[in-house]
């Protein structure tokens, strides 16, 4: 059974099946984003008041709703499922103001080695805490020292039970030698986030392109999952520029998702091909075979993550072809100072 909801405020609608909840519901959908913190019932933060139509909870009225709270028609949308169409009131995320940056604790869950100097890290947060962030955002881990390390968040927001980094190894780096040399699982750390104005933005109509630089590639991950999960219509290209195949260190994942949805394409490029890769793909550089492909930038909207001069050297080739300065989005991958 799918009930009909609608946020009076901005007159969103969506579909909630009776056995999920409203939360799960709406984060599903584009245009519609609803504040959340532990997604437990405990914290309250996704607390709004219904309007019209009822709600129930498979588990009981949860911890961090009061019996008050229910008397006056307020609801967790995290554990609230829908008995009727329902119209609500509540709070929704539009800009990245609008969600907290929090301090946390997390535990280093589990770690795979992706590549011979690529680490995938699985964070697990408190019981009683989720981070809430856009498709993009990044993380500072915190060092004991009181220096930081940024990484972005390779999950889409919807799947945030376990937090993914991508982490590559620093000859020299402080921290990054930390994670490939005396990491141990379960190990403790704190971080900031979520942080950054590196996002996907869901309300544009053109059509996408995403240029990674070896591990540039994780934010577009959490993007692309994200727009798979909302069902984003618009063209969706994705060039992942690295040296060499084995810098390619989840090839299988965009060539997986190529084939699972139509209005997306991949493209991975080599600068520095192996003799032993037999590659037959794009050679060069990233952002040449780019403007290869789209001589006019004019109606697209360009996502770009990784090393800085990959970024500086497609900044005046892509202007030069018609890409307005509002429609390209960066991250660079700044190594921090020693």
């Amino acid at each position: 059974m799918l009930y009909r909801v609608t946020i009076k405020n901005s007159g969103h609608e969506f579909q909630v099946a009776e056995t999920e909840s409203v939360l799960d519901a709406a984060l599903r959908e584009k245009g519609s984003v609803l504040p959340y913190g532990c997604r437990n019932g405990t914290c309250g933060s996704c607390m709004g008041t219904i309007l019209s139509g009822e709600v129930n909870y498979p588990n009981g009225r949860p911890a961090g709703l009061s019996e008050q709270d229910q008397a006056e028609g307020k609801a967790l949308l995290c554990q609230a499922r829908p008995c009727s169409d329902l119209v609500i009131e509540a709070r929704e995320v539009k800009t990245v103001g609008d969600i907290p940056v929090k301090t946390l604790p997390c535990r280093v869950e589990r770690r795979e080695l992706l590549a011979p100097d690529v680490m995938r890290l699985f964070l697990k947060l408190p019981n009683t805490e989720r981070l809430q962030f856009l498709a993009g955002q990044y993380v500072d881990i915190l060092l004991a020292d009181g220096r930081r390390r940024g990484f972005s968040l390779a999950n889409p927001p919807h799947a945030d039970e376990l937090l993914e980094l991508h982490v590559r190894h620093v000859p020299g780096g402080f921290f990054t030698g930390f994670v490939f040399e005396r990491m141990k699982d379960k190990a403790l750390l704190r971080f900031q986030g979520p942080l950054g104005t590196f996002f996907l933005r869901e309300d544009s109509p053109r059509p996408i392109i995403l240029i990674g630089g070896g591990t540039g590639f994780a934010p577009l991950k959490g993007m692309l999952e994200h727009a798979f999960h909302i069902g984003l219509d618009r063209s969706l290209h994705l060039y992942w520029g690295a040296r060499a195949k084995v810098d390619l260190y989840l090839d299988a994942l965009p060539r997986r998702w190529a084939e699972q949805h139509p209005n997306f394409r991949y493209t991975p490029v080599l600068s520095e091909p192996r003799p032993e890769d037999e590659w037959q793909g794009r050679a060069g550089w990233v952002h040449e075979a780019v403007a290869a492909d789209y001589p006019d930038l004019s109606d697209c909207d360009v996502y770009m993550s990784g090393p800085p001069p990959m970024i500086e050297a497609a900044k005046p080739v892509f202007a030069a072809q018609g890409l307005p300065a509002d429609q390209l989005f960066y991250d660079s991958f700044e190594f921090a100072p020693r």
